[in-house]
């Protein structure tokens, strides 16, 4: 039996410690191409995710997004979306959609704890309707889920959420300014648009 999560990598090293049929009994039993309601819940209630992503030759790269929960919402039975907040002006994940869509995302609640998969195909776009809900959003970033599996949670710690970032955008609120675009060697290149640049175009 064949399945599209797996190539012959995954493959060789499930032959090597005899985990085959486990690994197919995985996929049968647990993966799937819709999202459930739990799976909503779950997903809107998480303030975090990691995404990974890779550029056209294949080089990874591995980020953390942040939010208040309900950032990332299910849209459809197929597909999620989230806000991509001002960052450091790299733009490594976005700018690898760009030329990759393939992405891996992965949701943990450590106070469960628990955590679930999602891999897909993403697409980005600056005039999204969902921009106007999205209070200190850049862009709009939807993946059509491909897969979608829980993992096993056992070696997730169980660690409280002290308290949300200040800097997590919500309505009414002004994150502050991040220490790093304050240094000098940083504020002198910020963008014109960026909120640490006040309104007289001072840096």
């Amino acid at each position: 039996m064949d399945h599209p999560m797996y190539h012959d990598g995954s493959r060789q090293l499930q032959d090597r410690f005899g985990t085959r049929r486990l690994a197919d009994r995985l996929v049968e039993r647990l993966a799937h191409e819709a999202f459930t309601e739990a799976d909503r819940t779950f997903i809107e209630g998480c303030s975090m995710f990691f995404l990974a992503t890779a550029d056209a030759d294949g080089r990874p790269d591995c980020s953390y997004k942040g939010g208040l929960p309900g950032f990332v919402r299910v849209v459809d039975s197929r597909t999620l979306a989230f806000p991509s907040y001002d960052g450091n002006g790299m733009f490594r994940s976005l700018g690898n959609l760009l030329v990759n869509p393939h992405v891996g995302m992965l949701f943990v609640d450590t106070g469960s704890p628990k955590r679930l998969r999602v891999n897909g195909r993403a697409t980005m776009r600056d005039d999204d309707p969902l921009l106007a809900e999205c209070v200190g959003a850049q862009v709009i970033v939807r993946v059509a889920a491909q897969a979608i599996f829980p993992n096993c949670p056992r070696y997730v710690h169980k660690m409280p959420v002290v308290e949300h970032s200040v800097y997590a955008p919500r309505p009414g609120h002004t994150p502050p300014t991040p220490e790093w675009k304050q240094r000098p060697e940083f504020r002198e290149v910020l963008p014109a648009c960026d909120s640490a640049v006040d309104s007289s175009g001072e840096r």
